[in-house]
């Protein structure tokens, strides 16, 4: 009779128990401190950044709300009395009326004093003193109106004769430039002065009053 074979005993090896680490007092306390540490300091870091973020919304509001706008100034009446005329020239009269509008909330303007000039091709052909000095109040309008004739109003009979020539053309370009310096104003503070300068280009018709497209027209605004 065959020998019976011996059944294999596996034998699973155990697995080695981790050390288990005793740690002291001193150990536990350090670690308390290091966690207080990192939040307190997380804590400071927010606190900061939300008052960065807030004094920021402040100031852009701030900003915003005396952040000065540039006075609007409009066209409503612009004539040439006498262009009707071939000898118009000697009793010319050039007449306007203007608007000027502080459309500011909260900011006031001071005017100092404000002067008139008209153009016709590049060329002056009269200047006048608009106001003496003044200060316009935030959200209202001042009118401005002057004739121009006589000594303000340098037309030579050729200058006329090229008004002529455009008439009979179906209208009269001109230029009407109002300067003046200005200083926006909140309160008791005051901005730095700076020169203010309208241009309003402006066309009247055969009979020499202003032709529709011009009239209540926006003049650009800027300063130097």
């Amino acid at each position: 009779m065959p020998t019976p074979k011996p059944i294999p005993i596996q034998i699973t090896p155990e697995k080695p128990q981790p050390l288990q680490r005793h740690h002291t007092a001193r150990y536990y306390a350090h670690r308390v401190r290091e966690s207080l540490a990192t939040r307190v300091s997380k804590t400071i870091c927010i606190v900061f950044l939300s008052i960065l973020l807030v004094l920021g919304i402040v100031a852009f509001i701030l900003w915003l709300s005396l952040r000065p706008h540039r006075p609007r100034f409009y066209v409503l009446e612009f004539s040439v009395s006498g262009l009707d005329q071939a000898t118009g020239f000697e009793n010319a009269q050039i007449a306007f009326n203007v608007t000027a509008r502080n459309s500011n909330q909260h900011i006031g303007i001071n005017y100092y004093s404000m002067e008139g000039m008209v153009y016709y091709r590049d060329q002056q052909v009269g200047s006048i003193h608009l106001k003496d000095p003044f200060y316009q109040e935030p959200k209202t309008t001042t009118v401005l109106d002057a004739t121009l004739s006589g000594a303000t109003l340098t037309v030579s009979s050729r200058r006329w004769e090229e008004f002529m020539n455009d008439r009979g053309k179906g209208k009269v370009g001109f230029r009407l430039d109002i300067k003046s310096v200005v200083r926006f104003k909140v309160s008791t503070w005051d901005f730095h002065r700076h020169t203010m300068h309208a241009t309003c280009d402006v066309e009247v018709g055969p009979n020499g009053s202003i032709l529709p497209t011009s009239k209540d027209k926006r003049c650009p605004v800027y300063f130097t």
